[in-house]
């Protein structure tokens, strides 16, 4: 069983990198043209092109739509329903990577978890395991999964903990905890041993900024609320919607219209992060964006990064609920990291202190995705593995955990 869950991880993990890798290259072809500091008019087109694109494939390739999922891997595991059918191998891969090349806003982690399934599920059938140990297997590779995308083995264990619900035997954390690490590995193999989003610490953490941790922690601990309640409403809205391709090419424009004025929103946002939490020029918000020349003030920026926030659940909701396919995680971190960001700036410029914003950016990514996702080990393992940060686990559990106490009440 343990050789098993190397198998599972080596393959998931390969297909994470494989993911990534069409995900790149095909965003570098679609904006090739572009000028970042110009009008963008195709930004309008291109997640429609997209959102269309999947619809059909899944419509009239495969035969079944594959959004949602996380919380459709969740509902068969729950329902002991373990014989996943091959082509949700690769078809997550194919669809998402069309989704978010086109400039969908969201992330890779809801189709790379479920490729990681059905790899487990199908390495099972093949060798006929039992049902007890199919479970195991399944969870596995979903783990594998989520650690391959992120290159975070322990968050990747804790997402088959916490958000499957995983039955604690001590087989199964074994097999989750070793197919999370060979995934993790093999994609951090395949990518040249690089990290997607290192975070380049200059300066040993301030331990007198704990009480401003804490009011980061409340501050995304309401917006995780207010992200949770955008998202429940507008899915609901889309799932009333009939005709699969009006609903398409509504999503599409929403998204389009959102990534036009906000260019930030194209895509998972990883390199906008990175750039945000190693210090770079702030203007980079306002990159490609219709008013690139007229945002030099602090002020300027710190507006247009609450109008991302503000809008971030929308376009998100609108990529996976409207026919798009990819995953809701990688969406929490982005809109955290701008949380911070923006949380930090605003009171800087208000109270003229002297926040390093960087920190706040940085622990802002664990804790919106522990106050949206309700998982907060996950959160914070997460966000220090894939950044190698493990210095700042200690801030980022503080503003986390206290993130995830106020956004649980609230979004009841």
């Amino acid at each position: 069983m343990v050789l098993l869950a190397m198998v599972t991880g080596v393959l998931s993990g390969a297909a994470a990198w494989l993911l990534k890798w069409l995900v790149r290259h095909i965003s570098l072809m679609v904006t090739a043209d572009m000028r970042p500091d110009g009008l963008n008019w195709w930004f309008l087109l291109l997640p429609v092109v997209g959102i269309l694109l999947t619809g059909m494939y899944q419509r009239y390739v495969i035969g079944h739509t594959i959004y949602y999922g996380t919380e459709r891997l969740n509902r068969e595991i729950a329902a002991d329903r373990f014989r996943l059918p091959f082509w949700q191998v690769y078809a997550p891969v194919i669809a998402s990577s069309v989704t978010l090349g086109f400039g969908g806003s969201a992330g890779g982690e809801g189709p790379i978890a479920c490729t990681g399934a059905a790899i487990g599920s199908n390495i099972g059938k093949w060798l006929r395991l039992t049902h007890e140990q199919m479970g195991v297997i399944v969870a596995a590779g979903a783990a594998a999964g989520i650690a391959g995308i992120f290159k975070a083995p322990v968050g990747g264990a804790l997402f088959a903990v916490e958000v499957l619900a995983l039955p604690l035997t001590t087989v199964a954390v074994v097999m989750v905890f070793v197919a999370s690490l060979t995934a993790s590995l093999t994609a951090f193999a395949l990518s040249g041993f690089t990290m997607d989003m290192a975070f380049h610490l200059h300066a040993a953490f301030d331990w007198s900024l704990w009480p401003w941790m804490l009011l980061l922690g409340a501050f995304c601990g309401v917006y995780s609320a207010y992200y949770s309640k955008i998202v429940t409403t507008v899915r609901r809205r889309y799932n009333a919607m009939t005709n699969p391709w009006v609903k398409n090419v509504v999503s599409g424009l929403t998204v389009g219209i959102l990534v036009f004025i906000f260019p930030t929103l194209f895509g998972e946002g990883y390199n906008i992060m990175a750039k945000i939490i190693n210090g770079a020029d702030p203007r980079l918000l306002t990159a490609w964006s219709p008013w690139a020349s007229d945002a030099g003030s602090a002020t300027t920026v710190a507006l247009i990064a609450l109008g991302v926030i503000a809008v971030k659940a929308l376009a998100c909701v609108s990529t996976n609920s409207g026919g798009g396919v990819a995953g809701d995680f990688a969406p929490t971190l982005m809109a955290g990291c701008v949380a911070g960001f923006f949380f930090a700036t605003g009171l800087n410029l208000l109270f003229s202190l002297h926040l390093p914003v960087v920190w706040f950016a940085f622990c802002g990514m664990a804790a919106v995705m522990a106050g949206v996702i309700g998982a907060p080990l996950m959160a914070i393992f997460i966000t220090v593995e894939m950044t190698d940060a493990y210095a700042l686990l200690l801030p980022v559990t503080l503003a986390a955990s206290t993130s995830y106490l106020v956004a649980t009440p609230l979004k009841r």
